[in-house]
């Protein structure tokens, strides 16, 4: 009974459905993990923010204190970096993420320092941050005539859409604003005095606020000071709000710099400080950061024994090996299934990876004249009655002179398709000419001509096939699914059926029946 459940079918088959879920967990590991894609063009946006500090020394010892940026679900930082001649740079990691430099009193002239980090795969966090409910905020202090006018302005802001702090801020950016507003603002206001009134009177309504410093990623700008924006703690949560339109969350592509009371820069020792920002933009591919990300979702083990973590050149020998089972899976496809004799089991793969390499309309100009001039000369040696060896190696060697011409006089001439002839493999084109011989002498010239037509039908599918970039990239990217075909050429295996083109063969007895 055993004997029976276990046939060779039923094991590979079984073994396919193994090797088909196993692939298609790890194609979603990559994914997630790795940042993988099954596009080929898939790329990150890595964003580099360069912090320019300035500031004149005083003669005091120094030290300069920078909050940075936190690795956070919103971003990921690729690396950053100090640039401060003379300065003992310290990293403190803690809530605050700043960087400390220090340096004695001997600082002469106008300062100049230099943070840089390299950030990629932002995310909209949409303004909310979980946190632990914060201490009631203290009072502000206002004269009678303040407080009756913060009351008045509490007032009309109920009128307003939103929760709380959307009503103040829909209310503060009103085209003609309210003389109340007018009253409680300075006479020369900016963001930070807006932001500031603001969570004054959120404060009288006992609702915990502060301020956040970021940057907006846009490509090109250049020594520009850092955008404010308002959290408030509403509903248990910490929500971001832009002051400018009351909308709730952290825009696309802004990175935040510091959140709380604390400056987002500090010197002890100098004056008239200032910090500007700068930032560009470049693109790189997902495969090159896919170690980085493995690293932050701590699947570092894993990535360290994947091919994407060998060197260059190494990788792109790999990406042609891992698309070669799927040229076989063709090959078998095509003898065992459809029935198309080739010349040799796997030439036609084989003579795709040249057209690949030569391009289709110069590859099969090439190979049509080393055919016609191989099995030209293989004519001529037919009639000395040599034996198989020698001949074999006289018409390799006439091959290989026959490449070298081709190679010469494209070269010369300027001619890249004749050029092409060198890639082709010569042993394989050695033995395509010798069979074709044979099987013109003994079988005819046109079952010798219906192999080479053959062959070159099936060097095209694969070509199609192996050339698409897609494809490439696919299993490249999840070489898992390699495994998927092994087992399914295995299966093809136990096929004993008729193929398609005997079908052809047999139909006339079929239709007599």
């Amino acid at each position: 009974m055993w004997k029976n459940f276990f046939t060779v079918r039923r094991v590979l088959t079984f073994f396919l459905i193994i090797s088909i879920a196993f692939a298609a967990y790890s194609v979603y590991y990559k994914i997630k993990y790795w940042g993988f894609s099954f596009s080929p063009k898939q790329v990150s946006d890595v964003w580099t923010i360069e912090a320019h500090v300035t500031f004149m020394p005083t003669g005091e010892p120094i030290k300069v204190s920078l909050t940075t940026p936190s690795q956070s679900n919103n971003f990921k930082i690729l690396e950053q970096d100090v640039v401060a001649e003379g300065y003992k740079i310290k990293k403190i990691k803690d809530d605050t993420n700043k960087v400390v430099l220090t340096s004695p009193a001997n600082k002469e002239g106008m300062q100049n320092i230099y943070y840089r980090v390299m950030l990629f795969d932002n995310i909209d966090a949409k303004g909310k941050v979980k946190d632990k409910m914060p201490k009631a905020p203290m009072q502000p202090f206002f004269d009678d005539q303040t407080m009756a006018t913060a009351k008045e302005i509490l007032k009309l802001a109920k009128k307003q859409e939103g929760d709380e702090a959307q009503q103040i801020i829909r209310l503060f950016n009103q085209k003609t604003p309210d003389a109340n507003v007018l009253a409680f603002l300075p006479l020369k206001k900016n963001t930070k005095d807006t932001i500031e009134a603001i969570r004054n009177l959120l404060a009288l309504k006992n609702i915990p606020t502060r301020t956040a410093r970021g940057v907006k990623l846009v490509e090109g700008r250049k020594a520009f000071s850092a955008d404010l924006m308002l959290e408030a703690y509403i509903n248990g949560k910490w929500r971001t709000y832009n002051v400018k339109d009351a909308s709730i969350g952290i825009p696309a592509n802004f990175i935040l710099f510091q959140r709380g009371g604390d400056s987002l820069l500090d010197v002890e020792g100098g004056e008239d400080s200032v910090v500007k920002f700068s930032v560009i933009k470049s693109v790189t591919s997902s495969i090159n950061l896919a170690g980085k990300r493995a690293d932050i979702a701590q699947q570092k083990n894993w990535f360290d024994y994947s091919i994407y973590n060998l060197p260059v050149a190494e990788q792109n020998m790999l990406k042609w090996l891992m698309i070669f089972p799927l040229g076989i899976l063709i090959t078998v496809v095509l003898r065992n299934i459809i029935g198309i004799k080739t010349m040799g089991t796997f030439t036609p793969m084989l003579l795709a990876m040249s057209l690949v390499k030569t391009g289709l309309a110069a590859g099969l100009i090439s190979f049509g004249l080393i055919m016609v001039i191989g099995l030209s000369m293989r004519a001529l040696l037919s009639k000395l009655n040599l034996l198989l060896v020698p001949r074999i190696a006289a018409v390799v060697i006439f091959v290989i002179l026959i490449m070298q011409t081709f190679t010469i006089l494209g070269y010369r001439f300027k001619l890249d398709m004749i050029s092409a002839a060198a890639f082709f493999p010569i042993i394989i084109m050695a033995w395509i000419i010798e069979r074709a011989s044979i099987t013109w002498e003994e079988d005819g010239a046109i079952n010798a001509c219906e192999e080479i037509i053959n062959s070159l039908i099936a060097a095209l599918i694969t070509y199609f096939v192996i050339n698409n970039e897609v494809i490439r990239h696919v299993m490249y990217a999840f070489n898992e699914l390699n495994l998927v075909i092994l087992f399914i050429v295995m299966l093809l295996g136990t096929y004993t059926g008729y193929r398609l083109t005997e079908l052809r063969r047999f139909s006339p007895i079929a239709e007599r029946d």
